[in-house]
């Protein structure tokens, strides 16, 4: 094939024009490589692993990528971005399920954070552009956590900093503020590269924009370091002694309704060794035990065999029990905590409110039935919504209780808090995810929470990890993967309320609005440079 040069009559814009060289179609994917990778690093900020402060760098690149960027390419630098961190940060979505709901789930995601990729583009070349850039990615966070369905806020960045300096501004404004911090100290570290750069090129450089880079890399570490009293694991209403019940899951080899009366089993059986050792001295008599989400899937109150195997674990201990079963109850099925007391049964309940799209109940079910009828055999019959904050009151101590995917949303552990809880729970099944990430992400997400609210935090865990966390988010301890064991611990019991306990929703509403407010100026700003240059 040969290409012919443009003739003498084709327009000057083309006669012009280079012919584009090997090495500079090369040098165009640059920048959509340096996004991917971008996106890896920050998944590699998460847990499991320790590596939090890569989040800074993977957000210096970020902001590298996309400043001054037409909003095709920035749309698409975003995604790409997205894509290399909600892809193997969310593999575990498709270990029991096979990779296409994962994919799926990781393509629709990803949109949310190409269309902040073109937010953040837009503000890039306003002054202190980190701020508003910062703001635009808590913004998208906002609506992430949202829609659809109700939201999935999985990979906020606030928690992947279970063990960094910046985790004490989790008290300050919850996880919108500690995310922030991340972000804007992220934006401001590659500006501070980039004022610099400029400096030495030009033989000098603005003092207002020098102060603005420093500041947005100075103000986030130094408002963490500020915000360090406000992380306390000192007991303000006394302590409780506690046990978390870990009884493990059969791997293989039984039906399904065997394998549910096996899990209830295993939970009763650990109770019981529990009760044992204490009888024998070897470890301290709990004031409350809690078990995981699941731990009784056969419904006790239709089933009275399973109600046996509860009472007596009860009886044995001698204490009131948190079971997590699954019950239905007036044609609803629920995802319940049921607190069975030893000598007068069930007493209180709690019912799971924000329940798990694909997994606790099924959207658009008759679409995708008529897609593919198996895909609505996942999920047979949709679990219903419950109405009121989970805190249970034993023994005068309030107990809140937020189960499993509710840990991630905002809203679903602070009103536990704001009802009284003095410690909370948060149990959890992560069985069906085998040995992924997930259940360390999950725990970190505890960990933060621990610190938003100034609160002992207990994980109990079909399986693992479970664990016990101190109210500045330590843990203190920690069961394996896929062993039966307990937990027994006196912690503090605390009432006072932190900062973003007492403000809510206000931080995120705040850093919306800036967002606005810096794509109303950026918008503006192009506006007005168009019309005065006639485009």
């Amino acid at each position: 094939m040969t290409v012919t040069a443009p003739s003498v009559d084709q327009p000057d814009r083309l006669r012009t024009r280079p012919w584009p060289t090997r090495g500079s179609r090369l040098l165009r994917l640059v920048p959509a490589a340096v996004s991917a990778l971008c996106g890896v690093l920050l998944y590699v900020s998460f847990p499991p692993r320790t590596l939090w402060w890569l989040a800074l760098p993977a957000f210096a690149g970020f902001g590298w990528v996309l400043r001054g960027r037409r909003w095709k390419a920035s749309l698409g630098l975003g995604y790409l971005f997205g894509l290399g961190f909600l892809l193997p940060l969310l593999v575990w979505t498709g270990v029991e399920v096979g990779p296409g709901p994962w994919l799926a789930l990781v393509v629709v995601e990803a949109v949310f954070v190409a269309l902040v990729g073109l937010g953040v583009a837009a503000v890039s070349k306003l002054p202190a552009w980190p701020v508003w850039a910062a703001a635009v990615w808590m913004a998208g966070e906002a609506v992430r956590a949202r829609v659809p369905f109700h939201g999935f806020p999985w990979g906020k960045i606030a928690f992947g900093q279970a063990d960094g300096v910046f985790l004490p501004l989790a008290a300050v404004g919850g996880t919108p503020v500690l995310g922030f911090a991340v972000v804007l100290c992220g934006f401001g570290l590659y500006e501070v590269v980039r004022v610099a750069v400029e400096g030495r090129r030009t033989r000098g450089v603005r003092t207002g924009t020098a102060a603005a880079a420093l500041l947005s890399v100075v103000v986030p570490v130094g408002g963490a370091l500020a915000a360090r009293p406000l992380v306390s694991d000192k007991a303000e209403d006394g302590t409780v002694t506690v046990a978390v019940i870990q009884g493990n899951v059969p791997r293989s080899g039984l039906e399904f309704n065997a394998q549910r009366r096996a899990v209830l089993d295993y939970h009763a059986r650990e109770t019981k060794k529990l009760a044992a050792d204490v009888e024998a001295g070897k470890t301290a008599r709990p004031d409350f035990v809690l078990w995981p989400e699941n731990s009784s899937d056969i419904d006790p109150f239709a089933n009275p065999d399973a109600s046996l195997v509860i009472d007596d674990a009860a009886k044995a201990i001698g204490v009131p029990i948190s079971v997590g079963g699954v019950v239905e109850r007036n044609g609803r099925l629920l995802n319940e905590q049921i607190l069975w007391d030893p000598a007068k049964g069930p007493t209180q309940t709690y019912d799971k409110r924000q329940i798990q799209p694909f997994g606790e109940y099924l959207p658009l079910r008759s679409l995708l039935g008529a897609i593919n009828d198996s895909w609505t055999t996942m999920v047979r019959q949709d679990f219903s919504r419950g109405t009121r904050p989970g805190v249970f009151d034993i023994g005068g101590t309030g107990v809140g209780l937020a189960t499993c995917y509710e840990a991630a949303f905002d809203w679903a552990v602070r009103d536990t808090v704001t009802h009284g809880a003095q410690m909370i729970s948060v149990p959890s099944n992560n069985a069906t995810f085998d040995r992924s990430e997930m259940t360390y992400q999950q725990l970190a997400m505890s960990r933060v929470r621990a610190v938003e609210h100034s609160r002992t935090v207990t994980v109990p865990v079909t399986s693992g990890v479970s664990a016990i966390i101190m109210p500045n988010g330590k843990i203190t301890q920690r069961t394996g993967m896929f062993v039966p064991d307990y937990l027994v611990q006196k912690i503090p019991l605390r009432s006072s309320e932190t900062p973003a306990t007492r403000l809510g929703i206000l931080p995120e509403i705040a850093l919306v609005l800036v967002a606005a407010g810096g794509l109303g100026w950026a918008i503006g700003a192009g506006v007005r440079a168009r019309r005065a240059t006639g485009a």
